[in-house]
């Protein structure tokens, strides 16, 4: 039997678990038991995610804090009804990872750091309206890439923000104590 389902309209709430069961269907979110269609990201795009993944993964890994993961990885930001972001990078501590109470499937339990590559078709409010979520949950830490601007937003909470430009050097605070990377070689390509 197959299951058909209109991505632009679900009628009938869809939980978490649902969505993981629906297989490939497409890139999407789950926004309060609804599925949200996304389109796919750019090439540029996947390539920032790639610089602030193999960086994050080199210092996380010779330290042996965690995991780092990417490509749009699951979240539960809310649950009943459910809402599962797709995260473009995160990193999570080991003792974060040992309370998670499913050992596959999205992840259910808040990443520490989350990064967030911008597309040009990103509303403000949209990603606004994801930090709330993210910080809800109990992430410490977002890194937002305006790939346009060649900027990092550093948000500690949704008011506690710090800018760091392309000649900036971008540290990972309390969360990766230690780490630091010029801003300009997230972005290049």
């Amino acid at each position: 039997m197959t299951l058909q389902f209109d991505l632009q309209r679900t009628e009938t709430l869809v939980t978490g678990e649902e969505l993981l069961g629906m297989g490939n269907i497409g890139p999407c979110e789950l926004v309060e038991g609804r599925i949200v269609q996304m389109s796919p990201t750019g090439f540029e795009h996947g390539g920032y995610e790639v610089n602030f993944a193999e960086l994050l993964k080199g210092f996380v890994k010779q330290r042996k804090l965690g995991k780092v993961v990417s490509g749009e990885v699951g979240v539960y930001t809310r649950r009943k009804p459910d809402t599962v972001r797709g995260v473009d990078v995160a990193f999570i501590s080991h003792e974060r990872l040992a309370q998670r109470k499913k050992k596959r499937g999205y992840l259910d339990v808040a990443p520490e750091l989350i990064v967030e590559v911008l597309s040009p078709d990103d509303p403000w409010s949209e990603v606004t309206q994801k930090l709330r979520e993210y910080f809800s949950i109990g992430v410490k830490l977002v890194w937002v890439a305006d790939p346009a601007s060649r900027t990092v937003y550093g948000y500690r909470s949704v008011t506690d923000v710090r800018e760091f430009a392309e000649a900036d050097t971008l540290t990972g605070d309390e969360v990766l104590p230690g780490f630091s990377v010029p801003v300009a070689s997230l972005f290049e390509e």
